[in-house]
């Protein structure tokens, strides 16, 4: 601060003396009327020159006697200022002499290179300073209370970490043993499914420090910049001692590298870094890496060998008893009615993660207290449930025309009436034509079992399902006045379709091969998996279209319900569909 207060003084001074400088240098300057030598000699003669100086340059000047300058060639004879001192002419040594002129000129040099370096210097260090504050990494660096017991669900997964629990407080105890605990463990699975808050539950019970970062805080425009930053992370580790460090989203970090000169050379530089900090570590220092990431597929391959991250967990999305286990956590604060079922609810949440259920819970909190009710209902449970899923209703639905709702409400019957039909372990507990703030004209909500497995019967009814839609627009309104509605529901169809064929091997044509290994830049599609594939869909779509035909009378009755009350719950559904087969 000091510095900055003198600075604006520092800069003036210099300025000040630069223009006096070049003022004086500019003023001082001699004008001289050129002559030639033999006006010279008629000068020199005639005794009307004063003064010469003479020098080792191809010019020499001096000073007649009424006071004009003048310059002239050096005729560089030897007896010049010998003849010039005989006609009484004062002859000056030009070399050696010295004038005012040129000590100011030196003084003006030595100041302007002076300033220069010392700006430039300053300029260096104060870089340099950045440099090093920059490559000084800020992170989440503190102690946590989380306990394995706070984390719902993932069971395998905790029980994975809890060796890793006796390490961090017991070292010695695997090295009597001989045992190399894992120098660093990967935590993998789909978004929000708890991989951070088991990172932190891991430090919380073996009560050590907890370093988070997140990948991209790697990823830097300087060169050097992100290795600097791996460095000084691990420096910072070793002064704690035992710590955990967790890496979050670590595939922006670690991706694989391709080969020379297709890839960065300096995320080349901070995958190195970080490869060569984990293979350094001594033998049992109390540092454990966890890392986190959605896609361990893009990761490279030097990471998940051993010695690196040598444990690799998978963190899926919760089965029916742990989405129970994560409920009724998230309830613990909460004025839920005695009348809401969490167990029917973790039933019905099927293919929700740990996170989305925290919202659910969380949406409806809102819900209630928007209300102004006592509890959180049932109702105020359900409400959100559809608006995490869809979207919240749109309040004004003037705009929308009678034939638009019949065109939605026979389209979302088709899916929930196939559904009834071909899949009847799926439950469809809602169907509705009122539009969402998330763009659908409406929706047909069908919740599959918990299923370790999809099999290729599934897959298939599965396409059924999104096909039905628009099979119902075709057969109702025409194949010329089908609408634009079923753009999400061919694109579930095409990755579906093309998922079986080229992925889990289960068209006999195409055989058991899995395409994406091929060519895995365009998912392993040529022209026979297209061909395939359209061969597929046509006829599923012509299957649906006979079912539907054979069922048309219960698909006017479910469409004229919903165009007359908006909405159809699962027991409104179960009983049209009973009173009419019945």
């Amino acid at each position: 601060m000091k510095f900055l207060s003198k600075k604006p003084i520092i800069l003036s001074l210099i300025f000040i003396i630069i223009v006096t400088g070049l003022s004086y240098i500019y003023l001082s300057k001699e004008d001289f009327t050129e002559i030639s030598y033999t006006e010279f000699t008629k000068f020199v003669e005639n005794n009307k020159v004063a003064e010469v100086t003479i020098s080792t340059s191809p010019d020499i000047t001096g000073k007649l006697k009424n006071g004009e300058n003048f310059i002239t060639d050096n005729p560089r004879i030897e007896n010049l200022k010998e003849s010039l001192l005989l006609k009484d002419i004062e002859v000056i040594e030009g070399d050696s002499k010295v004038t005012l002129k040129d000590i100011v000129s030196g003084i003006f040099v030595l100041i302007l290179v002076g300033s220069l370096m010392y700006f430039l210097n300053k300029n260096s260090k104060q870089a340099q300073k950045e440099m090093l504050k920059m490559a000084n990494i800020e992170n989440d660096n503190h102690k946590t209370n989380l306990k394995f017991h706070d984390v719902a669900g993932n069971e395998e997964a905790k029980e994975s970490l809890k060796e890793l629990v006796g390490f961090l407080k017991n070292p010695e105890k695997f090295e009597r043993y001989g045992a190399r605990i894992p120098r660093g463990v990967l935590l993998y699975g789909p978004p929000g499914t708890g991989k951070t808050l088991l990172a932190k539950a891991l430090a919380g019970e073996a009560n050590v420090a907890f370093k988070a970062i997140s990948g991209s805080d790697f990823v830097q425009v300087y060169a050097g910049l992100g290795a600097s930053r791996v460095r000084n992370l691990f420096k910072n580790a070793r002064k704690e001692g035992k710590c955990v460090i967790f890496i979050d989203e670590i595939d922006a970090l670690g991706k694989k590298r391709r080969g020379i000169g297709t890839s960065s050379d300096e995320s080349d530089r901070t995958l190195n870094a970080l490869l060569t900090e984990m293979s350094g570590f001594a033998k049992n220092e109390g540092i454990i890496v966890v890392a986190a990431t959605n896609r361990i597929d893009t990761l490279d391959d030097a990471l998940l060998r051993p010695g690196r991250f040598d444990r690799q967990i998978e963190i899926g999305l919760p089965d029916v008893n742990a989405r129970k286990k994560i409920l009724e956590y998230h309830s613990k604060n909460k004025p839920i009615d005695k009348n809401v079922d969490l167990g029917r609810l973790a039933y019905e949440t099927v293919y929700f993660s740990g996170a989305k259920l925290e919202n659910l819970l969380n949406e409806s909190a809102m819900i209630a207290a928007k209300n102004n009710n006592i509890t959180i209902t049932l109702d105020h449970i359900d409400k959100a449930f559809y608006q995490v899923i869809a979207g919240e209703e749109k309040k004004d639905r003037s705009a929308i025309s009678i034939k638009e709702k019949k065109i939605t409400a026979y389209h979302e019957s088709g899916h929930g009436l196939v559904t009834r039909l071909i899949a009847p372990e799926n439950r469809v507990t809602k169907i509705t034509i009122i539009p969402t703030t998330k763009g659908a004209g409406g929706f047909s909500m069908n919740i599959p079992p918990d299923k370790m497995y999809q099999t290729k019967a599934d897959m298939i009814n599965n396409i059924k399902i999104a096909l039905a839609g628009r099979v119902a627009e075709e057969i109702i309104f025409g194949k010329d006045k089908i609408t634009t509605g079923a753009s999400n529901d061919l694109q579930r169809v095409t990755d579906m379709v093309i998922s079986m064929i080229t992925r889990f091997g289960m068209d006999d044509d195409i055989g058991l091969l899995n395409y994406e290994m091929i060519m895995p830049d365009n998912r392993g599609i040529n022209s026979e998996v297209l061909n395939r594939a359209k061969a597929i869909v046509s006829e599923l779509y012509d299957n649906t279209k006979e079912l539907l035909k054979k069922n048309i009378e219960l698909l006017n009755i479910i469409a004229l319900h919903l165009i007359e009350n908006e909405s159809i719950n699962e027991v409104e559904l179960n009983n049209l569909i009973e009173a009419s087969l019945n």
